[in-house]
């Protein structure tokens, strides 16, 4: 039997973190060829919330599994409806703002992303995937949530 699969088979649920540092920057990662989808774009870390796992452990756990460090989630942005027509995707994106608490962050999955790193706020690659671009402008204009 073929295992579904979530935003294919089904609308999937999943997230990113906007990890800001206090230099006012936000750490991304460049989608490689291994991606699920939107290859050659730049987005925060995350991925998709598994059953039975909460939002705010699965983004640390994609974080950690993406990344290699532990965060801090100190905000809540608003969702993002993820509609890829020509990858015939649809997630249902939540968007969270966090915080490095222990690590450094570096590619921990060098064949699924191309490239990571710090980008200043105001100068972010052309290529964002659409989650990001509405996570940074919602966070640069005070629309979020402080939990």
């Amino acid at each position: 039997m073929e295992k579904l699969k979530p935003g294919k088979d089904y609308v999937g649920v999943g997230g990113g973190v906007l990890i800001l540092n206090k230099k006012g920057e936000t750490f991304l990662l460049k989608r490689g060829i291994a991606s699920k989808n939107e290859v050659g774009y730049w987005n925060k870390p995350g991925g998709a919330v598994e059953y039975g796992e909460t939002l705010m452990r699965a983004m640390q756990r994609e974080v950690r599994e993406e990344i290699g460090v532990e965060i801090d989630i100190f905000g809540y942005l608003r969702h993002s409806d993820h509609i890829l027509k020509k990858e015939k995707q649809h997630w249902v994106g939540f968007n969270l703002l966090g915080r490095v608490k222990s690590g450094t962050p570096k590619n921990m999955e060098p064949d699924k992303f191309d490239d990571a790193r710090w980008f200043d706020l105001n100068k972010l690659p052309k290529k964002l995937s659409r989650p990001t671009k509405e996570a940074v402008s919602d966070y640069l204009s005070g629309k979020y949530i402080k939990l």
